[in-house]
């Protein structure tokens, strides 16, 4: 198996609170070294990967001109979370923990007080209560108290799930154009005291999921996101730091290896849940099931995908520290089995999805570094647009 995320030291946990520590605030380390900052502006641009970025610089002049700057003592290389989806890593990126911690351990997962797989992005069940499930205080919570903070995001996740999970906290402001995006943050950055915001780009995840991120709409979203961020160093005020990073990665799969498990009565023999993401499935087991029953099931799988996948178990995971240190609480929501694709593959259970799951495209959830790895670029605006105070 692959190592785990750099929890700590170099992931997206680390990010916001890198950014509240250069800004000051006390509670919080500077484990990526950013400059002392007045103001700290964090791109999360979803789905973009390190390697897509380099792969695609030439639709990407701006922020290739940055990355050949340098960054000093920035990496620019980070870990998302595991695995490498939103929920578990924008929630990592909001409460600066691993998802051990935070409890968002995969897109869709058990709930082992209802016994029922519960989704952790747009369709969280009526039964779970965000800040139950995700009960530590966020970096924007705890950053309000010192400095300004603002989220610049789409209206739809104003008061969703996942933000009053993972991202509550501080001012939100509404826009829906990308040009009213960097038009708001201008506007919230323009008073004279310390400011940290959030300024969140969903387009490119989601025309990675629909044509692929080989695709020429995945690299028109890509120019526009560098078109942003250009606006965005134009119209903060000058020398405001800024952040641009990423949740997770994505790669390709191919029709042909879009597989419905389900239809295999050995790969699902003794499971009672399904859960996960296609590329990264946790399988929950019948009581009574135990060891035997497990290792029949990580049989079946090694047996019929070999090299082609990762197959392990709960306690293999938490012992690489796949999700960091565990809570007892959150363990249960883990797979007692977990299945991560290695190569182009991902797996359905078509008995819970609606059809048209299987038409996705661009996946991510894995341990590949095209998955896991994301860019942390820092650079200055130059504020040659600002508004003045």
């Amino acid at each position: 198996m692959p190592p785990a995320p750099a929890f700590g030291h170099r992931s997206v946990a680390e990010v916001l609170t890198s950014a509240a520590a250069s800004l000051g605030v006390p509670g919080f380390d500077n484990s990526l070294h950013l400059p002392a900052a007045k103001r700290v502006c964090v791109v999360l641009a979803d789905g973009l990967g390190r390697n897509l970025l380099k792969q695609k610089s030439a639709h990407t002049p701006f922020l290739r001109a940055v990355m050949q700057a340098g960054q000093g003592q920035v990496p620019v290389t980070l870990d998302s979370a595991f695995p490498s989806t939103t929920a578990a890593s924008l929630a990592s990126f909001g409460t600066g923990l691993a998802a051990g911690q935070h409890g968002m351990v995969g897109y869709d997962v058990l709930d082992p007080d209802q016994d029922r797989v519960v989704n952790m992005l747009g369709g969280w069940d009526a039964g779970v209560d965000p800040q139950q499930w995700q009960p530590f205080p966020t970096v924007f919570e705890r950053a309000a108290e010192h400095v300004e903070v603002t989220t610049v995001s789409l209206p739809q996740f104003s008061d969703s799930a996942m933000t009053r999970a993972a991202l509550r906290g501080g001012r939100y402001v509404t826009a829906t154009t990308s040009h009213a995006r960097t038009a708001a943050a201008a506007e919230a950055m323009a008073g004279s005291g310390k400011s940290l915001m959030y300024f969140y780009v969903n387009e490119l995840d989601k025309a990675g999921h629909r044509y692929g991120c080989q695709s020429p709409q995945w690299e028109h979203q890509l120019e526009e996101l560098d078109a942003t961020v250009k606006r965005l160093s134009a119209t903060l005020p000058a020398g405001t730091t800024i952040l641009l990073t990423a949740d997770h990665g994505m790669l390709d799969v191919p029709e042909s290896q879009r597989i419905d498990y389900s239809a295999d009565p050995d790969l699902i023999a003794g499971v009672r849940h399904t859960a996960g993401e296609p590329r990264m499935v946790h399988l929950y087991l019948e009581e009574g099931e135990g060891d035997a029953g497990r290792e029949r099931l990580l049989d079946a799988w090694r047996a019929r995908f070999a090299d082609r996948i990762w197959a392990f178990t709960r306690e293999e995971a938490a012992a690489v520290g796949l999700f960091g240190d565990v809570r007892p609480e959150v363990a249960a929501r883990i797979g007692d089995v977990m299945i991560a694709a290695r190569e182009q593959l991902a797996f359905y259970d078509i008995r819970r999805i609606r059809p048209t799951a299987m038409e996705v495209v661009g996946q991510h959830g894995s341990l590949t570094k095209a998955e896991r790895e994301v860019p942390l670029l820092c650079f200055q605006a130059d504020g040659a647009r600002a508004p003045r105070a």
